[in-house]
């Protein structure tokens, strides 16, 4: 049998911080979010991800960032975006300071057969677009009925 030391403040945090994800993903409808993870501060990438009958699409909001400082990396079915937003101005004092910086991963679960090699990545007005074309064997095929 062991022995385990309760924290109760310990296990209070805990449910304080659920608390106020469960707030924060509910009430507040911010486009980019602010995670805690071990013990720093960093930012989750919004995006939209939509298919149509030949391509994935993926818009992804990055205000201010220059299109060389995104990674985008495909591995099998699993789609990766990494970045880091520019930090805020220093040696100022702010009244309110809402957006979002820091390092970010994205990390996506694909399911869909695509061919990665002719993926093409744009920016437009601090938006990531980024298309993927599906591949053959899966996009919708019709078929002409004939009559006799």
């Amino acid at each position: 049998m062991t022995l385990t030391r309760w924290e109760p403040f310990k296990d209070l945090m805990t449910l304080r911080e659920a608390m106020d994800r469960l707030f924060e993903d509910s009430l507040v409808p911010t486009g980019t979010r602010w995670v805690s993870g071990r013990g720093e501060m960093r930012c989750e990438l919004p995006m939209d991800v939509y298919t149509t009958g030949e391509e994935l699409v993926i818009n992804a909001a990055v205000p201010g960032m220059d299109p060389k400082d995104v990674e985008i990396t495909i591995e099998g079915d699993t789609l990766t975006i990494r970045g880091e937003l520019p930090a805020p101005l220093e040696n100022v004092n702010y009244i309110a300071q809402e957006r979002a910086y820091g390092k970010f991963v994205r990390v996506l679960r694909l399911n869909i057969p695509l061919d990665s090699e002719r993926a093409e990545a744009t920016f437009d007005k601090g938006v990531l677009t980024l298309v993927i074309p599906k591949k053959e064997e899966i996009r919708p095929k019709t078929i002409q009925v004939k009559s006799k």
